[in-house]
């Protein structure tokens, strides 16, 4: 084998994820096998099998926690500033709380997944999340609830990471696009859900049905198969293609995955463990700045203020916390839905530049309707039309980031930027 850097322009520089979601699904084989050019064969044009199905509902319930997690705050935050007697500044610290906990998470996301792998990294962190949940619902002080906070951060930064990868892991090249975009669309649903679930059950109640999607996923962990790259990267080749004979079925020939992927891990064992300075490399630059930019501008629109607030903007607009929680719910599941399908039709770049324009021209006009007093009509009109817009710029930005690094940097790079993406504007 070559230096790192021929490794890396070579085998590693084709990307996990499918680029053109399956249309041009065969020049994306790793390790350059003479057969990559063929399509209609092996893995490129197979179909979801009913093992993959249930693998990625498995492992997209961690998702809806996710969204559970950040969705929270805002209907919970007149129950829990009476009950507690928190101030504004205590109740502050307890929804930026969340934050620190995923930071924490998303830091040792990558080498955890790498260790124990991805089945026991999801299990792990719904431990996390289930003690976080009960301590938010019994918590008779505030640094309880704080510390229960803290823990479903935890559990939310290691989700963060290991979801998408197993998901892309698992599924076929000419699919792994389109099923990969479904963890953003349960977080759009963890987080709606809770908003409407909140407007009818206190808050209490609501931290114990958080519960719910972690002990189905720590059940689901059961029924599913661990990743057959993680079982080749630790030399279960046996076990990894077993497990690929599962997702894949018992009748499809998987011999030809199967080498593509022992060809991967065989290329990755001689490269150097990637470590966070070699980001900074020239040849990394583009990769860095996009990856980084989209990430810091995304958080920097401000927008989940306003999600971990929305409660108390649909209020300063007029309405009642109900109304105003059901009208947002009721927008946006069906249009970040609308986004997962126009992900590999329209192409990451001119959705995100849509997406990011509609997002400045959103919330400017919500800005400008509270600063020139507008009617409430006016107000969650333009509410709604800044999360409609911000569905697409956020599901695009993430899908984006992940494959901004190649294979031989991304597990440790990813779950250190992840950490930094929690670090931005996601405390207010």
């Amino acid at each position: 084998m070559g230096s790192r850097e021929n490794i890396e322009a070579g085998e590693l520089s084709s990307p996990l994820l499918d680029v053109d979601g399956g249309r041009n699904s065969g020049g994306d084989d790793v390790g350059g096998s003479s057969g990559s050019k063929q399509s209609g064969s092996g893995s490129e044009n197979s179909s979801a099998t009913s093992m993959v199905v249930l693998s990625t509902l498995v492992a997209v319930s961690g998702s809806y926690v996710f969204g559970s997690a950040v969705g929270y705050s805002s209907p919970s935050r007149s129950g829990i500033m009476d009950d507690l007697g928190l101030s504004v500044a205590e109740y502050s610290v307890f929804g930026s709380i969340l934050t620190i906990g995923a930071m924490i998470g998303a830091v040792v996301s990558g080498k955890m997944a790498d260790y124990i792998g991805r089945r026991g990294t999801m299990g792990f962190s719904q431990i996390f999340c289930i003690f976080g949940w009960l301590a938010i619902a019994l918590s008779k002080v505030a640094w309880w609830a704080d510390l229960g906070r803290l823990l479903v951060g935890c559990g939310m930064g290691l989700l963060s990471y290991v979801v998408p990868i197993y998901i892309a892991e698992i599924t076929p090249k000419n699919l792994r696009g389109g099923f990969t975009t479904v963890h953003q669309l349960m977080i759009c649903c963890g987080v709606s859900l809770t908003y409407l679930i909140g407007a009818f059950v206190n808050w209490r109640a609501l931290a114990l049905i958080g519960t719910i999607p972690c002990v189905v996923q720590i059940l689901g962990l059961f029924f599913i198969p661990e990743s057959p790259r993680w079982l080749a990267k630790i030399g279960q080749q046996k076990e990894s293609e077993s497990a690929l004979e599962r997702l894949r079925g018992k009748n499809a020939d998987t011999s030809r995955e199967a080498a593509e992927i022992r060809d991967y891990t065989e290329t990755l064992k001689h490269l150097s463990e990637a470590r966070i300075l070699d980001l900074f490399q020239w040849r990394y630059a583009h990769s860095l700045l996009v990856g980084v930019g989209l990430m810091v501008l995304q958080q920097f629109g401000g927008v989940n203020g306003i999600a971990f607030y929305a409660s108390t903007i649909f209020i300063s607009a007029g309405f009642s916390d109900s109304v105003g929680t059901i009208a947002m719910v009721a927008v946006q599941i069906p249009m970040t839905a609308l986004g997962v399908v126009l992900m590999d039709k329209s192409g990451r770049r001119p959705l995100l530049l849509v997406s990011s324009a509609g997002t400045c021209l959103g919330c400017l006009f919500v800005g400008l309707s509270f600063l020139l007093k507008v009617s409430s009509c006016s107000n969650i009109v333009l509410f709604q039309f800044l999360i409609v817009i911000f569905n697409y710029f956020f599901d695009s930005m993430k899908y984006t980031m992940f494959r901004t690094f190649k294979d031989g940097v991304r597990s440790p790079q990813v779950s250190r930027l992840l950490a930094y993406w929690y670090t931005q504007d996601r405390s207010h």
